[in-house]
């Protein structure tokens, strides 16, 4: 039994008019301890809703109208509200994107660290801060004792990023969901975050769930990768078999996509079109208006999800035109 199980996740938000939208449907994922999943795609494609329904963080008016979440074989979902707080709050952290949005400007770092200790461990006010102090140090702060004692606003971005981290590991969660962790940060410490969360991670014992745009980012720090697209995994699979053999034709498109300092080109690849809003995805494959290889199957049905017997899951209807196409 894999350390998380994603089986049909279905999240609606319901409008002010009654209508009812679906940004996650029928999301099947896995996740082992000591891996990394990744999850791309495009914006809007559901990869962040993903994450907030595993972390208990749904915003108002959305909720999970179908699936189960098994973590070590509870089924989280099925929980009361209170039992389902304490396993996340035990079990479950998240770093997300913009660090300094993030944090309590009007707390010290050491304060918000040592807070996240004192209600994940029961640490005592002392224990707390001095925990607090060791955590900056690991994850590469200097002078850990007295940045500490800094605001956000004192921090750079990677500084922050760093303490983001500091403040997610400090009740040693079992799952890390890194929700574009490296986005706004520049290459070097981009880089320098990768390895630190790889260090923790084999540290600690963790899963890491890494949302991001970045195939680069990917292709380092992944084992695994889970495309998305209108709200659902479109293609799954270890991360080098996916990049070596894309057969998807969306993720032959966002790989196609990449910039190649090996080639000339006076015009990057692009797929045409755009993810369709989430009031008006449209009926069968929603890739299909985009897809070069839809016939009239791919417009009427969504095509089942299926696996291959060596971890690879697609969804689609031509497989092999897309493949033969790549």
């Amino acid at each position: 039994m894999s350390m998380i199980e994603l089986d049909q996740l279905r999240v609606s938000i319901q409008g002010r008019d009654g209508t009812e939208v679906h940004p996650v449907r029928e999301v099947s994922l896995s996740l082992d301890t000591g891996r990394t999943l990744a999850l791309v795609g495009e914006s809007g494609c559901g990869k962040s809703m993903t994450c907030l329904a595993l972390a208990g963080l749904l915003p108002h008016r959305t909720r999970i109208s179908s699936g189960s979440f098994r973590f070590e074989g509870t089924d989280v979902f099925s929980l009361s509200n209170a039992a389902a707080f304490d396993l996340r709050r035990r079990n479950i952290a998240s770093v997300f994107q913009d660090a300094t949005g993030s944090l309590n400007p009007v707390r010290t770092i050491g304060w918000q660290i040592a807070e996240a200790l004192r209600l994940r461990r029961g640490a005592t006010q002392a224990e707390a801060w001095t925990e607090a102090v060791r955590l900056l140090g690991r994850v590469g702060i200097p002078s850990p004792e007295a940045r500490a004692r800094d605001y956000p606003h004192r921090f750079s971005g990677g500084m922050n990023q760093r303490a983001m981290i500091a403040l997610a590991i400090a009740g040693r969660p079992r799952l890390l969901i890194a929700d574009e962790a490296t986005t706004a940060l520049d290459v070097t410490i981009q880089a320098q975050i990768l390895d630190l969360i790889a260090d923790l991670q084999a540290e600690m014992g963790m899963a890491v769930l890494l949302v991001t745009h970045d195939l680069g980012v990917v292709a380092r720090a992944a084992d695994d990768v889970a495309v998305m697209y209108a709200g659902r995994v479109v293609e799954r699979a270890p991360v080098r078999r996916l990049f070596a053999d894309p057969r998807h034709p969306y993720t032959q498109g966002l790989l196609g996509a990449r910039p190649r300092i090996d080639r000339d080109a006076a015009r990057l690849v692009t797929i045409d079109g755009v993810v369709p809003p989430l009031n008006a995805i449209p009926s069968g494959c929603a890739f299909a208006p985009r897809c070069p290889h839809a016939d009239a199957t791919c417009q009427r049905q969504d095509p089942p999800t299926a696996g291959d017997g060596s971890g690879r899951f697609l969804a689609c209807h031509k497989p092999g035109a897309a493949r033969i196409a790549a």
